[in-house]
């Protein structure tokens, strides 16, 4: 097949439509993308950039479309998504180059899809929607968007209105199937899904740490995921012997940065700001558990958030404060200990996990480990997205 992929983000930023769009190309088929400039997580579009329109990395042809970088504002962000959406649909409109089928990729926002309902229209191609995040539930989940407000009421008809174009939609969690049809009211054929991890380029050795018993958080720095709560748990935990180690970027990483200072936490809580997955890795390696937390608030509080999947990769103890989707996924699994969303809960959780002799450790981790590769590994994931493809371009 020859494969059209729309997402505003690919390499050298790091998601897993890089690795979808390597792994099909690998199997044998013509993949090309239409992206943004890199600048998520970089703070400004990467110098190196500047002019380059087209280039292929990893076999895999890269169109790059004009963008305002974004910052660390809602309203930098909210000009970041317009400027694709609008670069996108005109790099479109005068692409004249045939595919069987076009794949969109919908991290956030939704309106960043656009661009492939314009393709597969002009084409007459099916088009199909790998869909990672939901809009607008996910506006008002991280507070940006007041529920039943007029930028709620206009966001709820733009999504609807981009959903339904969409032949089929390819979901990251059970639960969004719900949210689509109960509360978007758009039945499409519909696929579960989940996301492939991210894979490293290298392998580096462990860090060394200071302290013995060290918990490892690694991903997005927001108040969805409950970050305030772990550093409260952290003051909670009455033994000097524990460390929290916080990384990734968000909305919530300068407080948490002052949060640390103003308090005095700096021997209980290190935050070490946004690193490559190759470093990130680093610090799983001699961890005694890596911790994934998720607020249960609406449809988004419900889902599997991608560090989950990533954790299990790693064979460790994972300490979930989490419900919905990614509960029952870490359930299955059955190397997790979970904790309710009080900082006095985690807190308990972690001076239990911290506890455990090294061997119910080993074995928590093993049997993480092996539930992955018998149902998460990236080769599965890719296949069944083949499969999608080729079903609806039948």
């Amino acid at each position: 097949m020859k494969i059209l992929i729309v997402s505003q983000f690919y390499y050298p930023e790091r998601f897993s439509v890089n690795e979808i769009a390597e792994g099909l190309l690998s199997l044998g088929h013509e993949v090309e993308v239409i992206t943004g400039q890199p600048n998520y997580g970089f703070g400004k579009k990467l110098p190196e950039y500047k002019g380059i329109k087209e280039e292929v990395i990893n076999g895999v042809k890269v169109h790059r479309c004009h963008l305002i970088a974004r910052k660390n504002n809602h309203f930098s962000v909210s000009i970041n998504y317009l400027s694709f959406y609008f670069s996108s649909r005109r790099f479109v409109r005068h692409f004249k180059k045939d595919f069987d089928v076009v794949l969109s990729f919908s991290l956030s926002p939704v309106i960043s899809i656009s661009a492939a309902n314009i393709y597969a229209k002009k084409h007459n191609i099916p088009h199909v929607l790998f869909c990672m995040d939901l809009w607008p539930e996910s506006t008002v989940v991280t507070g940006a968007v007041r529920m039943n407000s007029l930028i709620y009421k206009i966001l709820y008809k733009w999504s609807v209105s981009l959903y339904s174009k969409v032949d089929k939609i390819i979901v990251s969690s059970p639960s969004f199937i719900d949210y689509f049809k109960n509360v978007l009211h758009i039945e499409k054929p519909f696929v579960h899904i989940n996301q492939p991890i991210l894979r490293s380029r290298e392998t580096l050795p462990g860090v060394v740490y200071e302290k013995r018993h060290n918990i490892v958080y690694a991903g997005n720095i927001g108040k969805i995921q409950l970050i305030h709560e772990l550093v409260s748990a952290m003051k909670l935990v009455d033994r000097d012997d524990v460390m929290l180690h916080l990384t990734g970027m968000g909305s919530e990483s300068e407080n948490i940065i002052n949060r640390i200072k103003e308090e005095r936490l700096e021997d209980k809580v290190i935050y070490h700001g946004p690193l490559r997955i190759e470093d990130v890795e680093t610090y799983f390696r001699n961890a005694d558990a890596l911790l994934v937390s998720l607020k249960s608030e609406g449809t988004v509080g419900r889902t599997i958030p991608n560090k989950a999947i990533q954790y299990l990769s790693y064979g460790k103890p994972i300490l979930g404060v989490i419900q919905g989707d990614g509960k029952d996924l870490l359930t299955k699994a059955g190397g997790c200990l979970f904790s309710d969303e009080t900082p006095e809960d985690i807190a308990l959780k972690i001076n239990e996990i911290v506890s455990m002799d090294e061997n119910e450790k080993t074995q928590m981790g093993l049997r993480n480990k092996e539930y992955f590769d018998n149902n998460l590994s990236f080769e599965k994931i890719v296949h069944l997205v083949e499969a999608s493809l080729t079903d609806v371009k039948k």
